[in-house]
């Protein structure tokens, strides 16, 4: 049994941590909201700006049409361009449960995966030359942030975040 002054101590010694894990926390979110910044910045970089397609670029509304594409090629073209789709929206199933517990979760996270890649989608098909849209492409972009979070992003969270609590 603690005595009260025991009890006390104790309490105390955990509203002394306590400030250092919130601090520590905090400054976690604001590094993930800087890294969804500059990966925000560099995904748009990378999706909306004209390439040279010499003509090839043709939309796609067809799901698997695209994948069944690529596995007709070389291998190495296949691996660049599915693995390059898996790995585009990633780091959103890591970033996002950091900077939001409210986007923790496959299903949230593929929800708000699936909106972005969308709009990036849409935006290559209507204004961007030598670009399409694919919506095999949305597909794949909406699989690599689940699979990130489920391999990454939902520990990373809860390191970060902490558990939240069931009420």
């Amino acid at each position: 049994m603690l005595t009260s002054a025991e009890t006390h101590s104790t309490a105390s010694e955990d509203r002394g941590t306590r400030w250092y894990v919130t601090v520590l926390r905090v400054l976690g979110v604001l590094v993930a909201l800087g890294a969804l910044g500059v990966f925000c910045y560099y995904a748009a970089l990378l999706t909306l700006s004209p390439v040279q397609d010499n003509g090839q670029a043709g939309g796609n509304l067809d799901p698997g049409h695209s994948l069944r594409f690529y596995f007709d090629r070389p291998l190495w073209e296949a691996a660049v361009q599915l693995g390059g789709n898996l790995v585009l929206l990633a780091p959103l199933g890591v970033l996002l449960p950091v900077v939001s517990t409210r986007l923790r979760g496959p299903l949230r996270l593929a929800l708000v995966g699936a909106m972005a890649s969308l709009a990036i989608e849409t935006v290559q098909g209507a204004v961007v030359l030598g670009r399409a849209f694919d919506v095999d492409d949305v597909i794949l972009n909406t699989a690599g942030v689940v699979l990130a979070y489920l391999l990454i992003g939902r520990k990373v969270s809860h390191v970060v975040r902490g558990r939240r609590r069931r009420r």
